[in-house]
């Protein structure tokens, strides 16, 4: 059993940081990528950042590279997403995943999710 576990969302206000943390632990498995992803209410599951296991490489959605942050910590078995300048369009529940694929884009190259934390952004 893999379990991915997520932390660090919550309510903040317009121009402020936040930075989410997701813990992989159970069995030992491929892992390729870790990624986030999130989801707005009544909207699709979008990418936001993904990250080489193995090397470090990051990549991001276009429109989120000046302000989100994505790194890994390979001895705590843990990628963090840091989100600053949060505007209320970043309100959404993110989501951690890690798998074995190579597109970081593709939801369909992850094969484990975590259940989620809310970011909330008033304005």
């Amino acid at each position: 059993q893999v379990q991915l576990v997520e932390s660090g969302g919550g309510l903040v206000q317009a121009g402020g940081s936040l930075r989410l943390s997701c813990v992989a632990s159970g069995r030992t498995f491929s892992r390729n990528i870790m990624g986030w992803f999130r989801q707005a209410p009544g909207k699709e599951r979008d990418v936001v950042a993904g990250i080489s296991w193995s090397a470090g490489i990051t990549h991001y959605a276009d429109s989120l590279k000046e302000r989100f942050s994505i790194s890994r910590d390979t001895a705590k078995n843990t990628v963090y997403l840091q989100m600053n300048s949060l505007k209320p369009e970043d309100t959404a529940v993110y989501y951690c995943a890690a798998g074995a694929g190579v597109n970081w884009r593709r939801p369909g190259a992850y094969d484990y999710w975590g259940q989620g934390v809310q970011v909330t952004v008033s304005s």
